[in-house]
């Protein structure tokens, strides 16, 4: 909307208006649409979980940072492994492992287990991962502000005793 200035000392219009139309920019409708898409990331960021929910047991070990995505074996509650979200079996896991080692071998492999599952089965399923000749293995704990946080990579040898 372009509004007028009055003039004080009359002019060429007989309404003492000027002629020439203000620039301002209304940025309300563009304000209302960014609060808007605002609350729709916040709402839909927590959706955004990759793999199996698990709920994670908690540690203060430093986060560690990574160069490339890493994969991830979650183990939930019943003690199934899924590589993502694809569950496997025991003898259907080793196979996919060996194939994923073979596409990247210097793969970093991050093992998620469910607080509630057995320490034996998760280090069951660390052991199929070393077997299938994966050495950068990490154990997924929460961290105190609960965030997922990744312990220390450490060789799949020592992790897998």
């Amino acid at each position: 909307m372009a509004m007028g200035s009055i003039r004080a000392g009359g002019g060429d219009d007989e309404d003492g208006l000027d002629a020439t139309p203000m620039s301002d920019i209304n940025v309300t409708p563009m304000v209302d649409v960014m609060l808007v898409l605002l609350i729709i990331f916040m709402v839909a960021a927590p959706l955004m979980t990759t793999g199996v929910p698990v709920q994670l047991p908690k540690t203060s070990a430093a986060k560690v940072a990574q160069s490339q995505k890493p994969l991830e074996v979650s183990i939930d509650k019943e003690g199934h492994p899924f590589i993502a979200k694809d569950g496997f079996t025991n003898e259907t896991l080793m196979p996919r492992l060996r194939e994923l080692k073979a596409q990247n071998p210097e793969q970093v492999v991050l093992v998620r287990g469910d607080r509630d599952v057995p320490y034996g089965k998760i280090m069951e399923v660390m052991g199929l991962v070393g077997q299938a000749g994966f050495t950068k293995v990490s154990l997924i704990a929460q961290s105190p502000g609960g965030a997922a946080a990744p312990a220390t990579p450490a060789p799949a040898s020592e992790t897998a005793r």
